[in-house]
């Protein structure tokens, strides 16, 4: 590898982790506001029995409140990956929906209607996996959501049926209510057993499960 091709990757590397990090202190989307110092978290419910799990480790419950769209989420989403993989086996890993846009809703529906047939994860990935195909878009993007269902090999009748029902739309309006009673207001936002992250940077995140396993 020649010396500039070193120094070129070293540089996107370094402007990634500059990039997550700012994210991260960032803690909302772009078009979110920060939840004022004052709110109250822990007047409202953190985790339904309804609310998709990405594992269920038990010792731990990390919860994260996200929008498929939103930036932040995208750019820690390998990072929140790593820690599953690290963790998963000793950590209950939650997702809560916090959609702020009507195409980001139309991914959250899309993910629990495959959560009905047991793929919440698989589309989750799909879905955070490819944002440059269906992201920030002014319309909803269904077109794209039902053909990763089909490439899922979900049944697309019972897929359609679970996206179109109100009670899926109640299940991620639910999740708003909930984080919105938590003093949520952006996303991603972090809470572990129970009390909210405020982490500065991403190893922050990973110092407060090894905290919360001692």
């Amino acid at each position: 590898m020649s010396k500039n091709l070193k120094l070129s990757l070293a540089l996107i590397t370094t402007a990634l982790i500059v990039l997550v990090v700012a994210l991260l202190a960032a803690g909302n989307d772009s078009g979110s506001e920060q939840a004022r110092p004052d709110d109250s978290p822990g007047t409202g419910v953190l985790v339904r029995e309804d609310s998709p799990r990405l594992s269920e480790g038990g010792d731990a419950v990390f919860v994260e409140f996200l929008d498929f769209e939103c930036e932040a989420c995208i750019a820690l989403y390998p990072t929140i990956e790593d820690l599953r993989e690290q963790y998963g086996d000793r950590v209950t890993f939650v997702v809560r929906h916090m959609p702020l846009h009507d195409n980001s809703m139309a991914a959250a529906l899309a993910a629990e209607a495959a959560a009905e047939q047991g793929q919440f994860e698989a589309m989750y990935r799909k879905l955070f996996d490819t944002p440059e195909q269906w992201g920030h878009q002014q319309t909803p993007q269904m077109d794209t959501f039902f053909g990763y269902a089909e490439e899922l090999g979900l049944d697309m009748e019972r897929f359609e049926s679970a996206y179109n029902d109100p009670a899926t739309l109640e299940r991620i309006e639910q999740s708003k209510q909930d984080g919105q009673s938590l003093g949520v207001s952006g996303t991603p936002t972090f809470f572990l057993d129970g009390e909210r992250l405020e982490p500065t940077s991403v190893t922050d995140l990973e110092n407060s499960i090894n905290a919360a396993l001692e």
